[in-house]
């Protein structure tokens, strides 16, 4: 395996790789890795030929007072976390090499970035599509891999693809859970032992919109009023949002039919946590 850090570096690497005929899986992260990102490490491995994972936490996308500064690096530990998987060529670029100069080009994906968590981290998503753009172009991928843990991200991405008429396939595979229904997520490391099993209604109050929708209740609110019921159950959780919203638009609906996504966002304690779940109401 090895470890590229400059642009130049990474590019080399990858051409010799196509000019070999192989095909390349890429995995964008900001490190911290955890199973969610060893399972879509794997799934490139399997399916690829040749795998890049790349290793930067995004400054772009951080706001104000957010954890850019205390987000976890333990870049010895994801470098060994990599060797395993079968990766082949690590990209872990400084800030620097990333943004050499003030960056005055920045994409937008417009309507799909404004609700949910654009509400509350305007900027984000700019920042977001803004770096995965930048590490396409470096990497040059034949295909990228995604969690449906982050679904707004990923539907963020995977849109901005199509419209740039960028030549690679986005994949996004689903959200892996602890035995006890958590998310993994590498913030999950700020949270203690109590904290962690407060952060488990969060899927409690998934699943419960997930059976409601399978017994036929169709209106959003009524599901909304009973997953805040499960959430207000643990007083360390504060609710930022409870939204029932179309799966591919993220617009919210009243009535349910056909394909939607559940999300919820909390803080617990100074932790922001996120999750969702696809439930299609066409099938009981």
């Amino acid at each position: 395996m090895e470890a590229a850090k400059t642009i130049k570096s990474v590019r080399k690497l990858v051409k010799a790789a196509r000019d070999k005929g192989k095909k390349i899986g890429f995995v964008p992260t900001m490190g911290a890795l955890h199973i969610g990102h060893i399972s879509l490490i794997k799934k490139a491995a399997k399916e690829c030929d040749f795998v890049v994972v790349s290793v930067f936490v995004n400054p772009t996308q951080f706001g104000p007072g957010e954890d850019f500064k205390k987000y976890p690096r333990p870049f010895k530990s994801d470098l060994a976390i990599c060797r395993k998987a079968g990766v082949d060529v690590v990209f872990a670029p400084s800030p620097q090499e990333m943004y050499k100069k003030e960056n005055l080009t920045w994409v937008n994906v417009e309507k799909l970035t404004e609700p949910l968590c654009g509400r509350s981290r305007p900027g984000h998503f700019r920042g977001v599509a803004t770096v995965c753009a930048k590490l396409f172009n470096i990497v040059t991928p034949d295909v990228a891999y995604f969690g449906q843990k982050d679904a707004q991200q990923a539907i963020v991405i995977k849109r901005m693809v199509a419209d740039l008429n960028m030549p690679l396939k986005i994949v996004i595979y689903p959200t892996v859970r602890q035995a006890d229904g958590l998310a993994e997520s590498s913030r999950n490391k700020y949270l203690s032992e109590q904290q962690k099993k407060d952060a488990t209604c969060i899927y409690k109050a998934l699943k419960k919109s997930e059976s409601l929708i399978r017994a036929g209740t169709t209106k959003s609110k009524t599901i909304i009023d009973e997953m805040k019921k499960v959430l207000n159950r643990v007083p360390s959780i504060e609710i930022e949002y409870i939204s029932i919203v179309d799966a591919e638009t993220l617009r919210n609906i009243e009535k349910i039919t056909g394909k939607v996504l559940a999300v919820v966002a909390v803080k617990i304690g100074s932790t922001r946590l996120i999750d969702n779940i696809v439930v299609d109401a066409g099938k009981r």
